[in-house]
């Protein structure tokens, strides 16, 4: 290929998923797409990869991405199907099993949970002491990873793309506004509009070329080829294995095997920059962290103590803080793309996220929700290498070892306290960590402050020893009035002329409203998904104020700055959510406590719902803004983090004679769930409408132009096919439901749980789950919990009786 000339786009990186790209760009019918790698294809983590493909994975979004990388590598003639099994070695591990086997049937993936005895037939190799059971996917296997990425780079340059061995990328030029102008190589110029950066390992350096951050960290991982045992010869079709109690994976090969797994204790190297002479070759290796991998194995294979080492590979593969992979358009930069951070879902995930970045840059929108994956998600607080290190090395440490739902992350910690964290440790508080952020999840009042760790790893599948304290916590928000430290929720400030119109544009709701107004809206993409669920305060005329959740912050930041139009209007969009301290006060009792430390007037007349005005707290200047997220009166006060200390006594000492008492993060779905309440990433996803969620009242259709008008119009015209319903599961006792379960509807599959808590006023299990439209309140359904189907109603959304607040 000449290296100096035009393309439409240049993909940066010859591993399998920048072929990947390539190969679906040039598919697309995209004339000029280059590839090029600064060494030979297959030169960085792909050469090392253990070639493993496998279906079966907890985010519905990378299980069909792994689905569709097997169809293509099977179009391929490259892979070899020979089925897996995903080994359960302790019966906490059988129960997690189960539970991920429900919510893979849930999105529709067929799999089968067999016994030991049944997993022992279709590998006879192994031992069935402390076997409690697998699942089977009969259709996955491996290939080699060498074969597997010439093939699609033949197949790429069949449909016209070019590809390019041994450039190295040593500069992206960016136009005077800011877009992808060309790229520069060692060896010449190509003028180009669109660049993809999937150079792996090598990605933040690249990207950074651009001014982009890429958060992601090389993490070493090892993997050993193991001589064949006689007597113990393994033959060739036996089914690939994963055992996350042991920490191990593996195939066969050349009657032998192919071994790899994960540490506890895992290697970042640097975290600040990889060399650019590094190749394909891997780095040292260290048996001794091998080990206890060794000896995992051997308790499934015992034969394998008698296996000697052909070789031990190690290599550094790109982790990010949530081992999730970076993807998408980078904001602020028209025209570059990111495939990278891939978290060791290269081969499983490289064929799925090959199609999406097709899809992005020659539509603008992607088939499936890939919020999670937005490369823009993390923030300034990532900047840390060293932070970003510790994250990306808990993440790697769990990848097998096995991270209960109600967990938290320990590494890296503190990050991020608010103005009230010491108030909060003397309340007793149990701290979670979200996005940096060291936040209550409750209280154990008499005892000393704690954070949050691997807890639930104490009690497992059951009730939480905590649950009574979140009942006590529940009962003071619905009954009397409680308090929350709500700082980490993110803000960001959208100010200048252009700002109406662009929230006009991307809010559901109507947002251009008298200032102090307060909206709850959704965020929507074209097509009418959800792209963000948030309150909008109106400030001034020209200045707005979006309340979001406290992870997604920068995801919804960045995703606001790709809706601006080039002839839009001046606007700029800044975070804040570092600037304020929040306080959030509400029950039955927030109006007399609050009157009771201001003299501003908070009357319902006064103060009306969904409405923000300053008042004066002591000599503290709050903005207030009478919002719910409890579905109780109530309010949010923003406060400089200075005064929050003083803030909070005020309103404490005020709230003593009402019985008011500390709540957490955790209480608040119990809360929430009870009035109906949804929640981001969970309920509402860029898949889903405002009027399939029952969000209806939040869009305003006589506003003439926002997102996704045209098929909201055609759904309340034509009506929609499902819609998010409130589920009753069981009876009084607690359920251990946590999201994603099939629910079954006349035998059928036709849903999977949402959010799930208990309501503790309506002493019921709820979740949420998205089913037929037809199927309304009083329908009758079943949801899988732990291999059992629990009887469930269809309730209203709202459980618990909304108050009713005057507009």
């Amino acid at each position: 290929m000449d290296s100096s000339g035009r393309a439409s786009v240049v993909v940066i990186g010859g591993g399998i998923t920048g072929c990947s790209v390539a190969y679906h760009l040039a598919k697309a019918g995209l004339p000029e797409v280059h590839l090029i790698e600064k060494g030979e294809l297959t030169s960085g983590s792909t050469c090392h990869a253990a070639g493993l493909v496998t279906q079966f994975n907890p985010s519905p979004t990378m299980m069909r991405f792994r689905r569709y990388s097997i169809e293509l590598y099977r179009d391929l003639g490259v892979f070899e199907t020979v089925g897996s099994l995903r080994f359960a070695s302790s019966r906490e591990q059988l129960m997690e099993l189960q539970r991920t086997a429900s919510r893979a049937r849930g999105i529709g993936l067929d799999v089968e949970l067999v016994s030991a005895a049944e997993a022992a037939k279709l590998m006879p190799a192994i031992s069935t002491e402390s076997l409690y059971g697998a699942v089977w996917v009969p259709g996955d296997g491996h290939l080699d990873p060498h074969t597997a990425t010439h093939a699609l780079a033949r197949a790429a340059r069949a449909l016209g793309a070019q590809v390019a061995t041994g450039l190295r990328v040593t500069g992206i030029e960016l136009s005077n506004n800011g877009a992808i102008q060309a790229v520069v190589t060692d060896a010449g110029r190509i003028e180009t509009e669109v660049v993809v950066v999937a150079g792996g390992i090598w990605a933040p350096q690249l990207a950074a070329m651009a001014g982009v951050q890429v958060v992601s960290t090389p993490v070493d991982h090892q993997h050993a080829a193991l001589r064949a045992v006689p007597g113990h010869e393994l033959p060739g079709d036996m089914p690939c294995f994963r055992d996350p109690d042991n920490l191990v994976y593996g195939k066969a090969e050349a009657e032998g095997m192919i071994l790899g797994g994960y540490e506890q204790d895992p290697v970042a190297r640097w975290i600040d920059g990889v060399p650019w002479e590094h190749t394909g070759t891997s780095v040292p290796p260290d048996q001794a962290r091998f080990e206890p991998l060794l000896r995992g194995a051997a308790r499934r294979f015992p034969f394998l103590g008698e296996a000697g080492i052909v070789k031990l590979v190690c290599h550094p593969d790109a982790m990010t803080p949530d081992a999730n992979p970076l993807l998408g358009p980078a904001p602020g930069v028209p025209g570059l793309y990111l495939a990278a951070g891939l978290s060791l879902n290269g081969f499983g995930g490289a064929g799925g996220i090959g199609r999406a970045l097709a899809e992005w840059i020659t539509g603008g929108e992607t088939e499936l929700d890939l919020h999670p994956y937005r490369c823009w998600r993390f923030g300034p607080v990532h900047r840390d290498h060293r932070y970003a290190a510790d994250l990306a090395r808990e993440a790697y440490r769990y990848y097998y070892y096995l991270r209960y739902p109600f967990d938290s992350d320990e590494w890296g910690r503190p990050r991020r306290t608010s103005g009230l964290h010491t108030r909060m440790q003397d309340l007793g508080a149990v701290f979670g960590a979200k996005h940096g952020w060291e936040r209550v999840d409750y209280h154990e009042p008499g005892r000393p402050w704690r954070r949050a760790g691997a807890d639930q790893r104490r009690f497992g599948w059951t009730r939480p020893p905590y649950f009574d304290l979140l009942a006590v916590e529940h009962a003071a928000f619905r009954e009397r009035a409680g308090i929350i430290d709500m700082s980490s929720f993110g803000k960001i400030e959208v100010t200048g002329p252009g700002a109406t119109a662009l929230l006009q544009r991307v809010a559901g709701n109507t947002v251009d409203r008298p200032a102090g107004s307060v909206v709850y809206t959704q965020l929507l993409e074209k097509n009418g998904g959800i792209a963000a669920d948030v309150t909008i305060t109106r400030l001034a005329k020209h200045h707005y104020r979006v309340v979001t959740g406290a992870g997604y912050v920068n995801s919804d930041l960045g995703w606001l700055r790709l809706q601006v139009r080039e002839r839009d209007p001046a606007v700029d969009l800044r975070e804040s959510t570092e600037d304020f301290a929040v306080i959030g006060l509400w029950g039955p009792s927030a109006r007399d406590i609050l009157e009771r430390v201001t003299g501003d007037d908070v009357s319902d007349q006064g103060f009306p719902f969904m409405q923000a005005k300053a008042i004066r707290i002591g000599g503290a200047r709050a903005l207030a803004q009478r919002v719910t997220y409890v579905g109780e009166l109530g309010w949010e006060l923003y406060l400089e983090p200075a005064w929050a200390g003083q803030v909070w006594d005020r309103l404490m000492d005020a709230g003593r004679p009402n019985g008011i008492s500390p709540g957490g993060y955790r209480v608040l779905d119990s809360l929430r769930m009870e009035k109906g309440y949804r929640y981001y990433g969970t309920d509402l996803t860029l898949l889903d409408t405002p009027l399939e969620a029952g969000l209806g009242f939040c869009v305003r259709f006589e506003k003439p132009e926002f997102n996704g008008r045209k098929r909201l119009l055609a759904q309340r015209e034509g009506g929609i096919e499902r819609r998010l319903r409130t589920l009753e599961v069981g009876g009084e006792e607690y359920q251990p439901i946590y999201g994603g379960e099939a629910v079954y509807g006349d035998g059928k599959v036709i849903g999977r749980l949402r959010s799930c808590g208990y309501g503790f006023t309506a002493r019921r299990n709820l979740a949420y789950a998205y089913l037929p439209a037809g199927l309304g309140p009083g329908g009758e359904v079943e949801v899988e919990v732990f291999g059992e189907r629990v009887p469930a109603r269809v309730s209203v959304d709202a459980v618990v009786k909304r108050e009713s607040v005057k507009s």
